[in-house]
Parts: structure tokens; sequence; C-alpha cells
């Protein structure tokens, strides 16, 4: 019976935020393009009230999903275990990543220095760190994908 009741309270929170979204496109579509492209005041009164109602859906959606899925984690011991497991394992990775790159400077096809891509900048470090992160975990992906590829054709 309570399952039942949640239900239909999600139900009527999601219509009703269905109809203040379409509410607000509505109110977009009626000003018209020309007027929403040309006329700054009239895209801040029509345009920025639809993006802050998205932006804070958005924000409420993340919210929600980050506190159900602590709330489960925390629930099973087994999983949070597993969970910290793999964060660790991530984060020695990704200091592998940070030990590969490098800060070299950053120039262009002229052989003029990119703003920012000075030698020694963080900046350069920190892109470096994520290639090496994107491609070490592409290797180990494709590692279980051969993998799981051979088991599968020794078993059949």
């Amino acid at each position: 019976m309570k399952d039942n009741k949640i239900s239909k309270i999600i139900t009527y929170v999601i219509t009703a935020l269905s109809v203040i979204g379409i509410f607000l496109l509505v109110r977009v579509l009626m000003a018209g393009e020309e007027a929403v492209e040309n006329d700054v005041d009239v895209a801040n009164k029509v345009v920025s009230p639809l993006v802050y109602f998205s932006q804070y859906l958005l924000y409420f959606a993340i919210g929600i999903t980050l506190l159900l899925s602590l709330g489960g984690l925390f629930k099973n011991s087994e999983s949070l275990k597993k969970t910290l497991l793999g964060l660790g394992v991530l984060g020695l990775l990704f200091l592998a990543a940070y030990g590969l790159a490098d800060s070299n400077v950053v120039m262009d096809n002229a052989d003029i220095i990119l703003p920012g891509g000075e030698e020694g900048s963080s900046t350069n470090r920190i892109v470096g760190t994520g290639i090496w992160f994107s491609m070490i975990l592409g290797i180990i992906g494709l590692g279980f994908f051969v993998a799981d590829l051979v088991k599968g054709l020794i078993k059949s």
C-alpha cells in the first residue's frame, strides 16, 4: 500500500514538472525565434527561466542519484568494499598516468608556443595525465574484451 502511495506522489510531481517545462517552452515558442535572437530583454524574460528550470532539475536529479547510490552502498557493506577497492585501483592508475605525463612545451603548426602551453605548465601535465589515463583504461578494457572473446571461442 505504501509503494502505491509513493508511486502516486512521484507521478504527481513528474506531471507538475512536465507542465511547468511545457509552459516555459511554449513561452519561448510564442516569443518567436527572431525576437529571441535579436532582443536581449525578450531572451532574458523567456529563455532564462527555461534554462534555470532545466539547470535546477539537472542538479536535483544528480543529487537524488548520489544520495540513493550512497545510501545503497552504505546499506550493503560488501558492495561498499568493492566500490572502495575499485576507486583505490583507479586512483593508482591515475597516479601512474600522472607519472607518465610530461609538461613539455606545446607549439602550433608555425612553431609558436600556444598560450598556457609553456614548458613546465601544470595545464600540460594535467592534460597529459588525462590522455595517459584514458589510454591505460582503454588498454585494460581492450585486454578484457580480447580475453572474453578468447574465452567464448574456447567454450564453443
